[in-house]
């Protein structure tokens, strides 16, 4: 995880986070784009030190580049990759995740996806 965190950590913008969230929501999926939202979140806590934000600046990286193990305009498995590494990222920084953080990335699905099933984040949850 450490060499994808190096690799992709350059590639992280917030404009570019919000810009793929906003073309490809859908397309990724709900438990994807939770947890992108959960690590952004995070990142935007005072509180989360150094260390926290280079791992979610590489998770976030990873995710917002088109060109990772799985591509992500391959149907069907495209975000797989992707939502792997958000859970691995979720996984080290967990800590960080507080209830504020949740609440953020709720409204921002909300806007996004309107009605969505809590079930289905339920188990991005359970990792925290």
């Amino acid at each position: 995880m450490k060499k994808i965190i190096e690799k992709y950590k350059d590639r992280f913008s917030e404009v570019k986070l919000w810009s793929k969230l906003k073309n490809y929501a859908k397309q990724a999926g709900l438990k994807t784009v939770y947890s992108a939202l959960l690590l952004f979140y995070a990142y935007k806590r005072s509180d989360t030190p150094a260390w926290a934000k280079r791992v979610i600046f590489g998770v976030l990286g990873y995710f917002i580049s088109p060109i990772d193990i799985i591509p992500d305009l391959t149907p069907l498995i495209g975000y797989t990759d992707d939502l792997g590494m958000l859970g691995l990222g979720l996984a080290t920084i967990a800590f960080y995740i507080n209830d504020e953080v949740k609440t953020n990335a709720r409204a921002q699905l909300a806007k996004w996806f309107g009605d969505y099933d809590e079930d289905e984040l339920r188990e991005v949850d359970e990792q925290l």
